[in-house]
């Protein structure tokens, strides 16, 4: 019995910090414009390494019919979680950019418990929704779709608040390096 309530405590965990990741993500920009350290090269070899990441996470929302299907086409035949994969990139990002441990902890800790329970959570609903035809792509057993990469796809799935948020972020931080706080 008290295996069971940790088990569904630690759900509850998962779902609320999945649920609150980008409000999280809001708290942890603002202590990491605070904390980082940028000179213009971190900052260029951070934004490069930001930019990778953002192209995965393009090319993945290009490809997802969230809540429609087990997308199986582009970056989604070789990761379940791509955009989570480019979330981490634009993470490292941030932490060449910022040049400082205290942000490589708080992007670490942020990565390290948001991504695991959005994957969980996200897991449980496709598990709950597609049922077999999950657990087949998990097995890697389902054949791609031959889907092309949209543009319009990606906008649909709002990718472009990403595109800004990074934008927005890196502009802040060489901001900072203008007129330093």
């Amino acid at each position: 019995m008290w295996s069971s309530r940790r088990r569904s405590g630690l759900g509850d965990v998962a779902r609320g910090l999945a649920r609150w990741r980008v409000s999280l993500g809001f708290v942890a920009a603002v202590a990491v414009l605070v904390a980082a350290r940028p000179t213009w090269q971190s900052l260029g070899l951070g934004f490069a390494v930001a930019i990778v990441g953002e192209c995965v996470r393009i090319w993945a929302a290009g490809h997802l019919e969230k809540s429609r299907e087990v997308t199986r086409s582009g970056p989604y035949r070789w990761s379940r979680h791509p955009l989570y994969v480019g979330s981490a990139i634009i993470g490292l990002g941030v932490v060449v950019a910022s040049r400082s441990v205290l942000v490589a902890a708080l992007v670490a800790l942020f990565v390290g418990t948001t991504i695991p329970a959005a994957i969980r959570t996200e897991e449980a609903f496709l598990r709950r929704t597609f049922g077999d035809t999950y657990d087949r792509y998990v097995r890697s057993e389902g054949q791609p779709l031959p889907r092309r990469f949209s543009f319009e796809r990606a906008r649909r799935n709002r990718e472009f608040r990403a595109v800004l948020g990074l934008i927005a972020g890196f502009g802040l931080l060489a901001l900072k390096l203008l007129r330093p706080i």
